[in-house]
């Protein structure tokens, strides 16, 4: 169980919070506008009872990476959404630890909010270090003086030994924000004791992550029960010994994925009985779905979807479980006639009585597209976090959380 300092510790009563929310949305690569502002609506929770407990709130994030097409140096459109979320003004200063950032800082009075500019301007962000080297760098050394808390509320951002991630943490109190404090309750409320029977649901395109995920879950007894879908269903498929048709080879091999063979081969012998493969797939043929059981394969078309029947038989096994994770969903959802499969499955869980937790940037796609996101227990907005959370991986974020409790003592 992860231990860590949350809101409710600490007093931020007149003092100066730094606030490290993952405010990185969908940008519209022709306006520059916010196509998506999820994440941020998400994080003004926090940032909502900080300026009601009077807190002088500043707001480190990023938005894409250097050189990405999603990438922007202000951040002056968050704050704008920010401000439309939270009902009340927000300030914003183009600088980063500069003297107009730093001047910005002091200025703030009880319940106000500033948003500085994309901490990925600053070259030693992104570089893998350990927490009290991140301390000594520019960024910390120069706005860490000026507050008084550091508030990790970026879950999605946690994977990362970055600057801003993990520095502040090394010499401020540190608590997680709210988003991180969900995120992190029920993802151990899915992976350290979950009720039984627990059913993994994994499927989409990262099939390499699927392979340390499937091996964590069964290895540990945390799942009883893993359903595959999409490319790691047809990567099983292979395991099995099935040709699946020269389209649906051919994708495996452009993405780099036969390799995984041999690993699926070995879960599936060290834990029989465990992963349910598809039993029927469905195609496109002439610009229509076609189906066809798993034992008449292989087809001379590509393939999108898990048949209905599979559909079905994954449908009733979610429907007795207590426990749910979905990472990824069973087609190519983006084509309507392949989300049939995805929306029986994710629909089945919706309608369970089981805790069901979803995460994964197609995921909660999927789940947007199919009206069922206010329909699961917990939908992590988080994608890398998420997934090697998943695997069994400490992630730095997390780590100075649980440092900075044990300093405290707790």
């Amino acid at each position: 169980m992860v231990k860590f300092l949350t809101l409710d510790d600490v007093d931020v009563s007149g003092k100066t919070v730094i606030v490290r929310p993952d405010f990185n949305v969908p940008i519209d690569p022709e306006t520059r506008e916010i196509l998506d502002d999820t994440r941020i609506r998400e994080h003004a929770r926090t940032i909502k009872e900080l300026v009601e407990k009077g807190a002088k709130v500043v707001i480190i994030a990023h938005q894409g990476r250097p050189g990405e097409p999603e990438f922007m140096e202000s951040l002056e459109k968050h704050a704008r959404a920010l401000e439309r979320a939270l009902g009340r003004p927000v300030k914003y200063v183009h600088d980063l630890y500069g003297p107009e950032a730093k001047e910005a800082i002091k200025a703030l009075k009880p319940g106000e909010v500033l948003v500085l500019k994309n901490v990925r301007t600053f070259p030693e962000e992104r570089k893998k270090k350990s927490p009290e080297e991140h301390a000594k760098s520019e960024l910390v050394r120069e706005l860490a003086p000026l507050a008084d808390v550091f508030v990790l509320d970026g879950f999605s951002v946690a994977h990362r030994a970055h600057a801003s991630v993990v520095g502040f943490a090394a010499v401020l109190p540190a608590v997680a924000g709210r988003v991180m404090e969900r995120e992190l309750r029920s993802l151990e409320r899915a992976l350290e004791k979950p009720e039984k029977p627990c059913i993994f649901v994994l499927g989409g395109a990262k099939a390499e992550k699927c392979v340390d995920i499937i091996r964590y879950v069964l290895e540990n007894n945390i799942a009883d029960k893993v359903l595959t879908g999409g490319l790691v269903g047809h990567l099983f498929l292979k395991a099995k010994g099935i040709d699946l048709g020269r389209p649906s080879e051919e994708v495996l091999e452009k993405k780099g994925l036969i390799g995984l063979v041999d690993a699926m081969k070995e879960l599936l012998d060290a834990f029989p009985g465990k992963i349910e493969v598809p039993r029927d797939v469905a195609y496109e043929i002439y610009g229509d779905r076609g189906e066809v059981y798993v034992k008449a394969l292989p087809v001379d078309h590509p393939i999108y979807d898990i048949g209905l029947e599979t559909a079905e038989h994954y449908a009733s096994l979610v429907k007795d479980a207590r426990s749910v994770v979905v990472s990824g969903p069973m087609g190519v959802y983006e084509k309507p006639m392949f989300l049939e499969g995805t929306w029986r499955v994710f629909n089945a869980v919706a309608k369970s009585s089981a805790f069901s937790l979803a995460g994964g940037g197609d995921t909660v796609a999927a789940l947007k597209t199919l009206g069922l996101f206010d329909k699961f227990s917990f939908v992590s907005l988080a994608g890398g976090a998420f997934i090697e959370y998943l695997m069994g991986k400490k992630l730095p974020g997390v780590e100075v959380l649980e440092k900075a409790a044990e300093k405290a003592g707790k």
